[in-house]
């Protein structure tokens, strides 16, 4: 088989997506980490792992570092997300150091951009479809909590340059936009760009929905060059076309 380089992104990312089969969840990251980290051994081939920043948790550093080591409930709803990232982390340093297999871990936070289903259930998405169909915008908890939004070519751009980086640089290293915006902004934000006449409507926080997430990507900038150029609203104005002719 002539194959250089495996790009493992297996995994449902939504909550709605991830809970609703959480057993298959935690399995598609571990067991999905072990069939690739051992095809990647067969053939020699460089493997990159999409980790994610849900593995620093309800975050008490801020914003997150890679050293940091999470403050993560390993028993509650989101778990099956969070603890199947940080296992299948677990296998790629293993297997690297075992095995000497050329891994490269990046942990994504919020992406976003044209593509999303309509019914992709994160809120980026959530808020543009209910905004361009007049329905109320619903924010769980009282809008406090923050989010950092990288747009996907943004991230695609992470993606390659860590690849291409020497096989010295394992990661783990962030990848998101470390601009920090709280849901009533975003929000308000989405109804000002789509001239919504959507009211804005507060639920009940989840359990376990971190109140912070921002990424610090000082070792991107150093190690990749890497740094997001898409800022928020122009990133939003291009998801919010692709969602008009979508749901039209």
């Amino acid at each position: 088989m002539e194959v250089d380089e495996i790009y493992n992104l297996a995994c449902p990312a939504s909550p709605i997506h991830y809970q609703r089969d959480p057993v298959q969840t935690t399995k598609t990251s571990v067991h999905g980490a072990i069939n690739m980290l051992g095809l990647a051994k067969r053939i020699d081939a460089k493997i990159f792992q999409a980790s994610t920043s849900e593995v620093y948790g309800d975050p008490e550093v801020h914003p997150q570092v890679e050293e940091y080591r999470g403050s993560v409930n390993p028993i509650g709803p989101r778990a099956c997300y969070d603890e199947g990232k940080r296992c299948a982390e677990t296998l790629f340093f293993d297997y690297h150091r075992q095995h000497g297999t050329r891994i490269k871990v990046a942990r994504i936070f919020n992406t976003y951009g044209p593509r999303m289903h309509p019914d992709d259930g994160r809120v980026v998405s959530n808020f543009i479809v209910q905004a361009l169909e007049g329905r109320d915008i619903t924010i769980y908890g009282d809008g406090s909590q923050t989010r950092s939004f990288c747009y996907c070519d943004d991230l695609v751009e992470g993606f390659i340059r860590l690849m291409a980086s020497g096989d010295e640089v394992t990661g783990p290293i962030n990848l998101g936009n470390p601009g920090e915006f709280t849901m009533l902004q975003l929000a308000e934000t989405v109804v000002r760009l789509t001239g919504s006449k959507s009211k804005l409507v507060f639920l009940p926080l989840p359990a376990d929905d971190p109140r912070q997430r921002q990424p610090n990507i000082a070792k991107a900038r150093e190690t990749l060059g890497w740094a997001p150029t898409v800022p928020l609203e122009t990133g939003l104005e291009r998801t919010i076309a692709y969602f008009r002719k979508k749901i039209a």
